[in-house]
């Protein structure tokens, strides 16, 4: 099956929420492709998707006939816009129905995210070359499986933000690690407004490596079933940086960038003067008032939890931010702003969460501390195999 018609055939009506497929290259080995296949949903990650890629990405790496693997969405509209809220909100009510306690005993938060991080981490370890095409929508979720691939594209089409401060959750699947590293200080800002970001500006963030015009995408995909791929992975890493270098193009500074002084400028160590900074800012700019209004309107929990992590995983490996990220969002599963923002956006849709704690004063430094409350010794940690594999930057 050709590239084109892989991409076509995505998009059609199928029982499965991943589809998989093989392309033959020129030199006989073979480039592995997987597609998100839930455009409806704008392929929001789901528990059986997760599960499904996952094995799909440990059997084409241990398979020497597999040089490369493509990851991609249907649809036009998104590479991945999130996680399954619907279904963490069902696994939320009925972990309060079953009586509560333990975060461990909900069932369905607990196997999502040991899922999630642990794919989201696979690809950022992933023994051979991975190329991310992250065209339309990518966010939450989606952010966690484009950051750790080896070469990551946009295109005129992509949007790439953590909103996640609007339902009541922080930037996961790693953005603790990644946003420390955006330039100038300005994760923090993206972390507290959702600010989104083209595909300019997810270059200069470091969250991208490559523009690449959606029209294009076919040619692509043709240059690569044309390459003698080697089987060795820094080789054909190199020759895959080579085949994208061929078809890049110039992308246009967006506002983060156009912004950057007066963001860097913005205080970093005092969440109060900080989320006090970002009201004031002045002008008519359309970005930054956007930015305001998410943040009024956003959880004060979750920005004190967004802002608590940032510090805490500056200095901490990607295996161990995965895993303290993983104790705070099953707390967030049990007692946090989460199932309200779920509630108010997407199952009542009344748009008018009500927060628990309402004010920042309340959402305090000493608020947070339970949220990083692990209720099991570290060797028995769900992801204590984690960092058994050498790690890359994203």
């Amino acid at each position: 099956m050709s590239a084109a018609a892989a991409s076509d055939a995505a998009s059609g009506p199928t029982a499965s929420p991943v589809l998989f497929d093989e392309w033959p290259s020129a030199g006989g080995k073979r480039i592995g492709v997987a597609t998100l296949n839930a455009p409806a949903s704008l392929n929001g990650l789901s528990l059986a998707m997760a599960q499904l890629l996952d094995a799909q990405l440990a059997a084409w790496a241990g398979d020497a006939g597999v040089a490369l693997v493509v990851l991609q969405g249907a649809g036009e509209k998104a590479f991945c816009a999130g996680g399954d809220l619907h279904g963490l909100y069902r696994g939320m009510r009925d972990y309060v129905a079953g009586g509560a306690g333990d975060i461990r005993n909900n069932s369905y938060a607990v196997d999502f995210f040991t899922t999630e991080y642990r794919l989201d981490y696979r690809i950022h370890t992933y023994p051979k070359p991975l190329l991310c095409w992250g065209h339309g929508i990518v966010m939450g979720g989606g952010i966690g499986l484009m950051a750790g691939a080896g070469r990551r594209v946009v295109s005129e089409r992509s949007r790439l933000a953590f909103p996640e401060i609007g339902i009541g959750l922080y930037p996961d699947v790693a953005g603790s690690w990644l946003l420390p590293r955006v330039p100038g200080s300005a994760g923090l800002f993206l972390a507290l407004t959702g600010a989104p970001l083209n595909a300019g500006d997810a270059i200069y963030a470091g969250l991208a490596d490559v523009f690449v015009p959606e029209a294009q995408r076919a040619a692509v995909y043709a240059r690569l079933g044309e390459q003698r791929w080697s089987g060795a992975a820094q080789a054909d890493a190199q020759l895959l940086h080579d085949v994208l270098a061929t078809f890049a193009q110039a992308a246009a500074p967006g506002p983060l960038q156009q912004h950057a002084a007066l963001l860097q400028a913005l205080p970093s160590d005092d969440l109060p003067a900080l989320v006090a900074a970002i009201a004031a800012l002045p002008g008519d700019d359309a970005w930054l008032q956007t930015a305001q209004k998410t943040l009024a309107a956003g959880s004060p929990g979750s920005a004190r939890l967004g802002f608590a992590l940032q510090q805490r995983a500056a200095q901490l490996s990607l295996a161990d931010t995965f895993r303290l990220e993983y104790t705070v969002s099953l707390h967030c599963a049990a007692h946090g702003d989460f199932a309200e923002g779920i509630r108010a956006l997407l199952i009542d849709k009344d748009k008018n969460p009500q927060w628990n704690p309402a004010t920042l004063a309340l959402a305090s430094a000493a608020w947070v501390e339970p949220f990083f409350h692990a209720p099991w010794p570290a060797h028995e940690h769900p992801l204590a195999g984690l960092g058994h594999t050498t790690e890359h930057s994203a």
